[in-house]
Parts: C-alpha cells; structure tokens; sequence
C-alpha cells in the first residue's frame, strides 16, 4: 500500500482522537486458548469413556497410565504445528484478508496433509479421485495468491486518490470515530464509510490492531504459506498417534483413542499459545504495541467472541479427527470447506472485495469454483479403514 495511506491515519488520529488500534491479537489467542482446551477435556471425559475397556481398546484414563508415549508425542507434535499455524493466521487476517487467508492455508493443507495421509492410510482412498482433488485444491492456491496481489493493487488505486481533506469530510459526517461499533468489533456501524471506499478501508486501518497500511503485500503471502505447511502437518501427526504406523509401541499396548490423542493434542498446542503470546506481549511483532499479563487479564472486549471461537475450533478438531480415524485422513481433509464460510462472512459482513476491480472478482470466482470443486471431489475419494 502507498506509505503515505499510513502517514494520513496517523495525522487523523492525532487530530480526531480516533482509537488507534483494535484488540491485541495476543489477548485473542490467549481467550481462545483456554475454550479449545476445555472442549478437549469435554470430549475426553464423554467421547473417551463411552463403552468398556478392553485388551485392544481403552477408555480416556485408563490410557493416560500406559505406556504409549511414542504415540503421545506424535500427538503433542501435532498440537506444537497446530498451535504455529493458528498463530500465524491470525497476523495473516490483516494481511491478505479472511477470505484469501482461508482458501490459501487450507489448500496447502491438504495438498500436503492429504498427500502423506493417503500414504500413512495405507491407500485406502482412491487414488483416481484423491489426487485431481488434490490438483484442484493446488490451482485455488494459485487463485487465492493472485486475488490478493489484485485486490491489493485496488486498495491502493482508491487510497491514492483520497486526500487527508476527503477523509476529515468522512469523520465529520460519520460515525463516532471513539465508538467501538464497528465491523472490527463485529456490528458493523460505519454508516456513511461505505465498504470499499477508500474511507472505509482506512476507518478499518484506524481501528485494526495491526497496521499494514504501507506494507509489502508479500509479507501476508509469505505468513500464509508458513500458516498452510504448518497446519498440513497436524493432520498426519494425529494419524501417526493414533494408529501407529510406524510400530513405534510395545508389543500389547493399544493404540491412542482419538479422544486420549485429541487431549494430549491439545495440551501442547494450549502450553505453546500460551508460552508464544505471552511473549508477545512483552515482545510484539509488526510494532504492536507493548502488553502486560494484567492489561490481558483486564480486557474484556470481544472475550465472549474469543471464547467462542476456542469451542468451535476445539470442537471442530475433534470431530475432524472422529472423522478421519473412520473414513482416512486423507479424505477427511474435506473439512477444510470453512474458507467458503469465511469468504461469506468476510464479502457480506466485513466488506471485502466490494467495489474491487472485474479482474479481482473473475479471480475470487475462480478461487471459489475451484475450491468447491476441490472439496466433492475429495469426500467421493473417501474409503472405509480396515481396522
């Protein structure tokens, strides 16, 4: 974006007292993380002690004292990339958008992930589907880059040609500019900044915790390719704890549940978000500003949201990998249609992409189409574990 886009937030904040910035995204993950743990725990104690134990299988605690830990790290190594992966989209969302954000990450993961599954399912999926989905998932890759280099060039044809006086009429004629109503904090309360407009773009910048007005659109890209190898690397990890591949147990232990595997899963991702976000509190990236444990324990803005989103991902990971242990892993990588939820809530309610150029939107649809594509092709691809 033109570097002097962020001179002119600058200047207007000064002039307007306009909050600077959003909540931390440090404070975020931190909520979050306490909910996904705790539905974790919620699965143990329910999913994992349903039924009887027995020779070949055992419930949640009476697994927590064998001897499986091969099988644990293999699980703990899943949580440690889930929890990078996690981490790094978040910085990723201001970056290149929700939308490209999602299509780009899931797409690695399972072009990825679902290529070492397939293998560690001992090819119970049909290779003649699996892999052209796998192909379709890689073009949307390709798509989700391009859209965000073209949108990008948008944003900055409509900031150069707003001046600091267009943006002063904006503000004076607007919404209050120290409200926290607006679409950072989810209601969307930016009445004459019409999405897409130069002035909207900027009212978000003003109140984004992260600024990346001025920043090159490369840095976004390369965050979410870190953010997509990372989470093609849990899904595998998971595989190899709960079925032992590799024969790394003794000879009479079982193999991990998917529910004793989740806990441990979710164990190390929680002890690393909570040892990585605490140090950026006091050591933030992309000049966030400094934090405190107690300035976190103090902030209650968006918590219910954080919370929530914590349950959701918990829950959603659990029965990802309920999911794989029955039809492969490979196939389950279906789950990730969640950027088709994403790109509808970040077009509908946090106006991205609106008022964007005919190239932009040729691309989005490509992305779309070929994701969706992506997506029935590898759930027909799905087959039946033997064992």
């Amino acid at each position: 974006m033109h570097a002097a886009c962020a001179d002119l937030l600058r200047n207007m904040a000064r002039h307007f007292n306009v909050v600077p910035r959003g909540r931390l995204p440090q404070h975020t993950y931190l909520d979050c993380t306490i909910t996904n743990l705790l539905a974790a725990v919620i699965i143990a104690f329910t999913f994992g002690e349903f039924g009887h134990t027995s020779d070949d299988k055992s419930n949640f605690l009476v697994q927590l004292s064998q001897n499986n830990w091969p099988s644990v790290l293999f699980a703990m190594a899943g949580g440690v990339v889930l929890s990078l992966g996690n981490l790094s989209t978040q910085y990723a969302w201001a970056f290149v958008g929700l939308s490209a954000t999602e299509v780009i990450t899931s797409s690695i993961t399972v072009v990825i992930g679902t290529t070492l599954n397939y293998f560690l399912d001992d090819k119970i999926n049909r290779a003649e589907i699996l892999f052209p989905g796998v192909a379709c998932f890689l073009i949307a890759v390709c798509f989700g880059s391009f859209v965000h280099g073209s949108n990008a060039k948008d944003d900055q044809i409509k900031l150069e040609t707003l001046g600091e006086k267009g943006y002063i009429l904006v503000i004076s004629n607007g919404s209050n500019p120290n409200s926290k109503k607006d679409l950072e904090y989810g209601s969307g309360n930016v009445e004459k900044a019409k999405a897409g407009t130069a002035s909207f773009l900027i009212h978000v910048e003003s109140r984004r915790a992260i600024k990346v007005l001025g920043k090159s659109t490369l840095i976004g890209l390369a965050i979410c390719f870190f953010a997509g190898v990372c989470f093609s690397l849990f899904s595998p990890a998971f595989n190899l704890a709960t079925n032992d591949q590799w024969n790394t147990l003794d000879d009479g232990v079982p193999h991990l549940s998917v529910y004793t595997g989740f806990f441990y899963f979710s164990c190390s991702c929680s002890v690393i978000a909570i040892i990585l976000n605490i140090t950026l509190l006091y050591r933030p990236a992309f000049n966030l500003p400094r934090s405190t444990i107690k300035a976190y324990l103090n902030d209650w803005d968006g918590r219910g949201w954080a919370f929530l989103a914590g349950f959701l991902c918990g829950f959603g990971n659990g029965l990802q990998f309920m999911g794989g242990q029955a039809a492969g892993y490979a196939a389950v990588d279906a789950v990730q249609a969640l950027p088709l939820v994403s790109t509808f809530w970040g077009v509908l309610f946090f106006g991205e992409y609106r008022k964007s150029s005919r190239r932009t939107y040729v691309l989005l649809a490509g992305m779309l189409s070929m994701f969706i594509v992506a997506v029935g092709v590898l759930m027909a691809s799905s087959g039946h574990r033997k064992h």
